[in-house]
């Protein structure tokens, strides 16, 4: 797919919608995982230090003196800096009464103490660094025994033992996004192939009504581009209908001025003296224009025909067997060479009367040789890039540069002593112009001239 392709495009917005909502998703799980993870973390704190709560109160005397409980709930309390610790300290001097084992001496900072302002349940809760450089999760509560004594009481757990239950969470659920974003990717490509399929299908049936063998749009499309498909199919008629127009309207005015053009030459000739000698050599000139504008129309008519297409080979041939026949008395060779399967895109005639004209030529000025070749340029893959090229060498005496400039001029013949058409190498010019190729004279491998005629392929 090309960068300015339509399926590239709903692709590549597809994937990039995809990827973006499922990044959106992951981050919203693990978000809500976190705190799901975090209020269970909490709660297995907060059984802890209701626990101690009740151990401390069973205990508790005027003094305000207590003795270490005998079993929190969590045998990691005994083990020195082992992330777990608890703590009581006297609201009002901030001392220490007793704390666990796990803190070997070393001071508990506590939510209160960092500014952590306690909820509506009366129970602050937050993240701290612990005795060992460790992250804590800790949650803290104050209590009254008595109006005279108030504690503060604190469990602190290994906050990595959370994380890494949150990181193993975000890791899978990463890789399922990432695989269900895959799947999604290849699903859309797909998805995309096949919603434009109709559009590859109606430009294959446009191709081949261009090189010829469909005359219209055939076959059941989707009912979002059924519109276009009629619409082209009418473009096509109008355009064949109204090509047809063309070329009655040439022939019709191609015999409404020849036969007055007639009747006047036969009435100069049959007259004589100077006056009757200009009106025929003007009314000759006349004629000739006519012919030479009235083929450029009806060419420029064809080449507007869409789905018209010839194979160059049985052209070449037949026009070669008829060169033999025709100057069967001066010997002439006349040698083809033409690629298989070349095709024209244009019309049959338009081939014929421009291959004719050459061929011809080459075969009045040759000594006895004339040679037609014909090869594909472009690449193949490029439909409308491809051209196909034909040259016609001959081996005569061939031409200067600048008798080659005149002779593609309007009305010049390369003989002016043998009867023509009147049209010269100019309707050649004009007919490769107008198919977009070009048409020059060079000088030929045989010794003579060439004439190099580059069209449109198929």
């Amino acid at each position: 797919m090309q960068g300015s392709s339509l399926a590239l495009r709903l692709f590549v917005l597809a994937a990039i919608w995809s990827a973006l909502s499922l990044a959106a998703a992951g981050s919203v799980l693990i978000a809500v995982y976190r705190g799901s993870a975090e209020r269970a973390f909490d709660e297995r704190l907060g059984v802890y230090l209701k626990t101690l709560v009740g151990a401390i109160a069973a205990q508790s005397d005027t003094a305000g003196s207590f003795r270490e409980p005998d079993n929190v709930g969590e045998p990691r309390f005994e083990l020195p800096l082992s992330g777990w610790y608890w703590v009581v300290r006297r609201s009002g001097d901030n001392k220490v009464v007793v704390a666990s084992k796990s803190l070997v001496g070393d001071v508990l900072v506590l939510p209160s103490d960092v500014g952590i302002v306690p909820g509506t349940d009366r129970t602050a809760k937050g993240y701290i660094r612990g005795p060992d450089g460790q992250d804590l999760r800790i949650i803290e509560r104050e209590i009254s025994f008595d109006e005279q004594n108030a504690f503060r009481l604190a469990v602190a757990g290994n906050a990595g033992d959370l994380n890494e239950d949150i990181t193993v969470f975000s890791t899978r659920t990463a890789l399922i996004l990432a695989l269900v974003g895959f799947g999604l990717v290849i699903t859309t490509y797909f998805q995309v192939r096949l919603g434009l399929f109709p559009i590859e299908r109606m430009r294959r049936a446009l191709f081949a009504i261009r090189s010829g063998e469909a005359e219209r749009l055939e076959g059941t499309f989707p009912s979002e581009i059924e519109p276009l498909a009629q619409e082209l199919n009418a473009l096509i008629e109008s355009n064949r209908e109204t090509m047809e127009r063309a070329r009655t309207h040439v022939g019709n005015l191609a015999h409404a001025l020849k036969t007055p053009l007639s009747v006047i030459t036969n009435e100069a000739r049959g007259t004589e003296g100077t006056l009757a000698a200009r009106i025929a050599e003007q009314a000759g000139l006349m004629r000739e224009y006519i012919d030479t504008h009235l083929e450029r129309a009806r060419m420029a008519a064809q080449r507007r025909v869409i789905g018209a297409v010839t194979d160059v080979e049985p052209v070449v041939e037949r026009l070669a067997r008829a060169m033999r026949k025709i100057f069967e008395r001066k010997g002439v060779v006349v040698e083809t060479d033409i690629q298989p399967g070349l095709r024209f895109r244009g019309e049959r005639q338009d081939l014929e009367e421009t291959l004719g004209n050459l061929m011809d030529n080459a075969s009045k000025w040759c000594i006895g040789r004339v040679s037609v070749t014909a090869r594909i340029e472009g690449n193949p893959r490029a439909d409308d890039r491809r051209f196909l090229t034909i040259w016609v060498d001959d081996d005569g005496p061939g031409l200067s540069p600048e008798k080659r400039l005149e002779a593609v001029k309007r009305g010049q013949r390369l003989d002016e002593t043998v009867p023509g058409t009147g049209l010269g190498l100019s309707i050649v010019t004009d007919l490769a112009v107008l198919y977009g190729g070009r048409f020059q004279l060079l000088d030929s491998p045989l010794g003579g001239l060439r004439c190099e005629l580059v069209l449109p392929a198929l």
